[in-house]
């Protein structure tokens, strides 16, 4: 059965992959892009299936009202993919308050507006999906990302909680993490601090880590997330890549290894 998909970012990379790919198989997809002109391609080729809307999601009224537009367009909005984000590389020390508030804005705080604003919809329907795009980064971290990090870590703490709070309305709430891949996440959309000598041996560290075989092939992700779409009964997270799984785990039980060893002074703690 066709189902009714917004998606934000959807001009590039992962966004525009999947939002093809809702298309070709008969869905109706809202696609949002701060350009217009980069969804014509799939406008010429399909029609009133798409609706698209310039979007900032950064302006929380504007998020609002995209929301009520799709809604008024298509009728019902069944899944919501929020999916538009970018990286700052840099340092902590060398981030600026601009940059690190920017960061924040576009990839937690769009996220959160546009997740209120599909609510009300998707609980007039009982039934719903939003589909967060988080990021291993949301469950462990790399140098040079920390702002990126802690907003995907943010991510991770808001759609868990939200998960348990809309279930009872027929809400299915997905954290999607991928490992790297090869989009224009960390080329052309990426943002970058400006440079401090002092940190040139923990960047060149982290460069020296980003070898070819650790990125997946972005068109590859599109059986995953259809299938996660179509789930009657949605994994609360999905991995994407051969490379999430390991990661995570090896980085896991180190840290179940240190709190094991700190586990009597953390008992001591309680008191009583």
């Amino acid at each position: 059965m066709a189902k009714t998909i917004f998606i934000t970012g959807a001009s590039r990379g992962f966004g525009k992959i999947w939002a093809e790919a809702f298309l070709k198989r008969g869905d109706k997809v809202i696609a949002t892009a701060r350009d217009l002109n980069s969804l014509n391609d799939l406008v010429n080729q399909y029609g009133n299936n798409i609706l698209p809307l310039q979007l900032d999601v950064n302006d929380r009224d504007a998020d609002f009202a995209a929301i009520k537009k799709a809604k008024e367009h298509f009728g019902s909005i069944d899944v919501l993919i929020n999916n538009a984000g970018y990286g700052l590389f840099g340092s902590i020390e060398e981030t600026s308050e601009k940059e690190a508030r920017d960061q924040m804005e576009t990839n937690f705080f769009g996220l959160l507006w546009l997740s209120q604003a599909v609510l009300p919809v998707m609980r007039e329907q009982g039934h719903g999906h939003i589909i967060q795009l988080s990021s291993i980064l949301g469950l462990v971290t790399l140098p040079v990302l920390g702002l990126y990090n802690a907003s995907k870590f943010a991510v991770e703490g808001l759609s868990e909680t939200l998960a348990s709070e809309v279930k009872g309305f027929g809400i299915n709430v997905s954290l999607i993490e991928p490992n790297g891949f090869s989009t224009d996440w960390a080329g052309a959309s990426a943002f970058h601090t400006e440079s401090m000598p002092e940190y040139d041996g923990v960047k060149a560290a982290f460069q020296s880590g980003l070898t070819e075989d650790i990125f997946g092939n972005p068109e590859a992700t599109t059986d995953a997330v259809l299938k996660l779409v179509d789930s009657e009964n949605p994994p609360l997270r999905l991995f994407l890549g051969k490379v999430a799984y390991p990661f995570i785990k090896q980085v896991y039980d180190g840290r179940f290894a240190e709190w094991d060893e700190w586990n009597e002074v953390s008992a001591a703690a309680h008191g009583k």
